[in-house]
């Protein structure tokens, strides 16, 4: 799956961190996650706490359910082990 056009921000506070998956792309949307702590890694896919998205898209649910469905997968894999620069390079990523 391509997950170029997302990105994750963590940002600490007084109440922990809180973990934001942004989709940069159009439809420009952010997806608020919290670790699932029931997940065996203790992370898994994210339970999702609040979705910031465009009010042309309010209401109109299955247009973007397969996006927050690659924002969750994504800010699953975002907490993986780095790849290393030789193989994103061998893959042009």
């Amino acid at each position: 799956m391509n997950f170029s056009p997302f990105l994750r921000v963590e940002r600490e506070g007084r109440d922990g961190s809180r973990h934001y998956v942004i989709h940069t792309h159009d439809p420009k949307f952010t997806v608020e996650l919290t670790p699932d702590a029931s997940a065996p890694d203790r992370i898994g896919r994210g339970l999702i706490k609040r979705v910031h998205v465009p009010n042309s898209w309010a209401g109109d649910y299955t247009k973007y359910a397969k996006v927050i469905a690659a924002a969750q997968e994504f800010f699953g894999q975002s907490f993986a082990a780095p790849t290393a620069k030789t193989e994103t390079r061998r893959f042009s990523v």
